[in-house]
């Protein structure tokens, strides 16, 4: 996409800045996320012994529904989206790609129809939401924080004796340093982090 054609700067001026967040917050990653929890879904509903309509599936049908998710590709996601060309409906176009899906399964075959059983779309959707946010949360952006945390750490270090005029309500105030005030916000960041340690 050309910047200048972007609906927002996320896509535009700081696309290459996201790049990390693309398989958790795009289309294509909303739609991963459904899958999982849809397959997630249909798989406890084979292990509920009051669902006798569906038997239990075995550990390598389950493992093969497993790996539908990691195989999940970009053309896989379009092909959704040709689906949901014909639906107008997202959530239930991946419902039917994926009914299409366990054809491979011969096991799983005989329940297609639960997938999506007694499923409203919100209630994959606002799981994939969460799971979005607490993936991209563990893996992109508390490693980032993490990154900025040891370089703060050891500018605190290197800057521990360098002179500078505090503030306070825009007036100067007593002498600090900058290490000093440096090494405050890093305690700030560990605390609101979790971590207890000495900068």
């Amino acid at each position: 996409m050309n910047p200048i054609s972007a609906l927002s700067p996320l896509d535009g001026r700081y696309s290459a800045k996201l790049k990390s967040l693309l398989p958790y917050f795009s289309e294509y990653g909303l739609i991963r996320y459904r899958l999982r929890v849809e397959l997630a879904w249909f798989k406890a509903l084979s292990l509920e012994p009051a669902l006798t309509e569906i038997a239990p599936l075995s550990s390598a049908t389950m493992q093969g529904l497993d790996g539908i998710i990691e195989d999940f590709s970009e053309s896989d996601a379009e092909a959704v989206k040709a689906i949901e060309a014909e639906t107008n409906h997202d959530v239930k176009a991946l419902e039917y790609w994926l009914k299409n899906k366990l054809n491979a399964f011969p096991e799983a075959l005989p329940a297609a129809e639960f997938i999506h059983f007694a499923c409203t779309s919100e209630d994959i959707n606002n799981l994939c939401h969460a799971l979005m946010l607490k993936q991209a949360r563990d893996e992109v952006m508390l490693p980032a924080l993490d990154n900025i945390i040891t370089r703060l750490t050891t500018l605190a270090h290197e800057l521990a004796a360098l002179p500078m005029l505090a503030h306070t309500h825009g007036q100067p105030a007593s002498p600090t340093t900058l290490g000093k005030e440096i090494a405050n916000v890093v305690h700030r960041l560990r605390r609101a982090r979790g971590i207890v340690a000495k900068v």
